[in-house]
C-alpha cells in the first residue's frame, strides 16, 4: 500500500507543460534555426524547417527536462516527402507573439505584421491549429485590420462561463460609448481619441469570429506580460519589473521594508474588468523583461500558476558594480537572455524559481497535457455572440461585487458612487 502511495505521489508530480515557441537562443548564439530543404514546384517557393512549432517540457518536482518540439519534425524526410515538407514548412506560420490561446485541443496564434510595411486591413494573422498533431487547420491566408485590436498580453479559457477573455491593447476610440463619455472611468488625454489613450483593457474575445468584445470601464497601462485564468475562473495577469535593489541571499529582489518587488501580480474581476483591490503590487521577488510571456495552470492546482519568463529585466551589476544594462556579449554569463520556470502561488504572489529553460526558450502560451482547465469544454460548438458590453457581463455571476472609483473592491460600501457588476450604483 506505501509503496503503490509512493508511485502515485511520484506520478503526480510529474507536470507535462506544453507551448508555442515564440523565441528561443542557443549557447552558440545561433537564434530560431531555420534549415532549407528544398524548392517545392506546388507553392513556388523554398521549404524551411524552423524551430517554431509545439514544444514540451516535464517539470518532475525536481528537474525541468530539455523542451522538444512534439509533434517532432524530420529533416531528412522534409526532404524527400513532399506532404511531409509542406505540413513542416507551415510551422513557419506559428507565431502567438500578439497573443495566443489554448482551448480543448485547439491552438489560435495572432501575430502583429509590420505596421510599417503592411495596410491596415491586412495587420494580424489569425491561425487555427490542432494542438496536438500541429496540423494548421485555417488561417493560412487569413488577416485582420488594425481595427480588429487583436494585440493582446494573453488570452485564456475561463471554466466558469465557457468564455475566452483576454488583456487587450485598446485605444480610447476603441471602448464603448458609455465608458469614454464618463469622466469617472476614462480621460482623453489628448482631446481626439488617438494612439495616445492606448492601454490594456479586459475583453471578451469570440475565437470563432475573432471578435472583441471590450467590458472594462477603464484601460490599465502597466506593462503586462502575460495572461491566465485558474479552475475557479479567477483572472491573473503579470507585469514585467525590474529593480535597483540588489537581490538576497534567495536571489529575490525586496524594498526598503523588505517587501517583495519585481514583477507584479494583478487580479482582474471578469465581470466589470477592473483590477481587484490590492490586486496590484504582490510582487513575485524576481524581475523580468518587457517581452511577452506565457503563464497556466493544472486545473488541479487553481492556486499554483506556472510561468515561463525571464532570469532577470536585463540588468545587474556590471563589471564596474554599478547598477545598469548588462551588456549584450556576455548574455551567455549574465543571464540577459535566460528563461525560467517559476512557480507563482497566487495566495500571497509569491513566486518560486523552479529551473532555468534550456536554450532560453520563450513560449506565447502554455498548457498542462491532460489537466487544462478547458478539455471537455463544448466551446467550439457554441454561438458566443455578444451585443455590447451588457451582454458580457450577464454571462457572469450576479453575486454583487462593489468597486470605488478607482476600481479597488470594497466589502461594506460606505455612502458615495459605486461599480457593481458593471453598472454604476449610488449608496445613500
Amino acid at each position: 500500500m506505501a509503496v503503490a502511495l509512493m508511485s502515485c505521489m511520484q506520478l503526480r508530480a510529474q507536470v507535462k507543460i506544453h507551448g508555442v515557441l515564440e523565441d528561443n537562443r542557443y549557447d552558440d548564439g545561433e537564434q530560431m534555426k531555420s534549415e532549407y530543404v528544398g524548392w517545392n514546384a506546388e507553392l513556388g517557393k523554398g521549404i524551411f524547417v524552423v524551430d517554431n512549432g509545439l514544444w514540451t517540457m516535464t517539470w518532475d518536482g525536481a528537474t525541468l527536462s530539455t523542451p522538444a518540439k512534439e509533434p517532432e519534425v524530420s529533416v531528412a524526410q522534409a526532404r524527400t516527402d513532399n506532404d511531409y515538407a509542406l505540413w513542416a514548412n507551415d510551422f513557419n506560420l506559428m507565431s502567438g507573439k500578439s497573443g495566443a490561446a489554448f482551448v480543448d485541443g485547439k491552438l489560435i496564434t495572432v501575430h502583429s505584421r509590420d505596421e510599417q510595411s503592411t495596410p491596415d486591413e491586412e495587420l494580424f494573422a489569425v491561425r487555427k491549429w490542432d494542438a496536438t498533431t500541429g496540423n494548421l487547420e485555417s488561417g493560412r491566408s487569413d488577416y485582420y485590420p488594425k481595427s480588429a485590436t487583436l494585440e493582446s498580453a494573453g488570452m485564456a479559457y475561463n471554466p466558469v462561463d465557457g468564455e475566452v477573455y483576454g488583456l487587450f491593447y485598446l485605444t480610447g476610440q476603441d471602448l464603448p460609448e458609455e465608458i469614454t463619455s464618463d469622466p469617472d472611468y476614462f480621460e482623453d488625454q489628448d482631446a481626439n481619441m488617438t494612439d495616445g489613450d492606448a492601454g490594456y483593457a479586459i475583453c471578451r474575445i469570440d475565437l470563432t469570429t475573432m471578435k472583441v468584445y471590450p467590458i472594462t470601464h477603464g484601460l490599465y497601462y502597466y506593462n503586462f506580460i502575460t495572461f491566465a485564468i485558474n479552475s475557479e475562473g479567477r483572472a491573473f495577469a503579470l507585469t514585467s519589473g525590474g529593480s535597483a535593489a540588489p537581490e538576497d541571499e534567495d536571489g529575490k529582489v525586496r524594498d526598503i521594508d523588505g517587501n517583495l518587488t519585481g514583477a507584479q501580480l494583478c487580479e482582474f474581476d471578469l465581470t466589470t474588468g477592473l483590477m481587484k483591490a490590492d490586486a496590484y503590487g504582490h510582487g513575485t521577488g524576481y524581475c523580468s523583461q518587457y517581452r511577452r510571456q506565457a503563464a497556466c495552470f493544472a486545473a488541479s492546482e487553481p492556486n499554483k500558476m506556472y510561468w515561463i519568463g525571464y532570469y532577470n529585466s536585463g540588468k545587474g551589476y556590471n563589471e564596474y558594480g554599478s547598477w545598469g544594462n548588462l551588456p549584450d556579449k556576455e548574455w551567455r554569463t549574465n543571464h540577459k537572455y535566460d528563461t525560467c520556470l517559476y512557480e507563482v502561488d497566487i495566495t500571497t504572489g509569491e513566486a518560486t524559481r523552479l529551473a532555468l529553460v534550456t536554450n532560453r526558450c520563450r513560449f506565447s502560451a502554455l498548457w498542462i497535457d491532460g489537466d487544462d482547465i478547458s478539455i471537455g469544454s463544448d466551446y467550439w460548438s457554441k454561438d458566443h455572440t455578444a451585443t455590447g458590453i451588457d451582454s458580457v457581463h450577464n454571462l457572469q455571476s450576479t453575486v454583487h461585487s462593489y468597486y470605488n472609483l478607482n476600481g479597488q473592491r470594497v466589502t461594506q460600501p460606505t455612502k458615495g458612487i459605486y461599480i457593481s457588476n458593471g453598472k454604476k450604483v449610488i449608496v445613500k
